[in-house]
């Protein structure tokens, strides 16, 4: 008796793809602008004296605005990878 083949599912394997595709990356790049830019919303307010305290540290744009871009940034990022790409 001749023994039967049983055909097995095998990966296809894709020669040149990646994961994600150009707009993944275009939108990764977008979201990495935003995480530098809230960032950089962060910088500053210090004083140029250290024996005189400066409340300009406390302002809006560096203990609520730049957090919540950065926030914004990051979530932006996980849908730019959880985006699925364009065949």
């Amino acid at each position: 008796m001749a023994k039967q083949e049983i055909p097995t599912k095998q990966p296809i394997q894709e020669e040149g793809k990646f994961a994600i595709g150009k707009q993944n990356y275009k939108l990764l790049l977008i979201g990495f602008v935003i995480i530098v830019v809230g960032f950089l919303l962060m910088i500053g307010g210090g004083s140029k004296d250290p024996n005189v305290f400066s409340n300009d540290i406390f302002s809006f744009r560096r203990i609520t605005l730049a957090p919540i871009v950065v926030l914004f940034g990051f979530a932006f990022e996980i849908y730019a990878i959880m985006k699925k790409p364009r065949e």
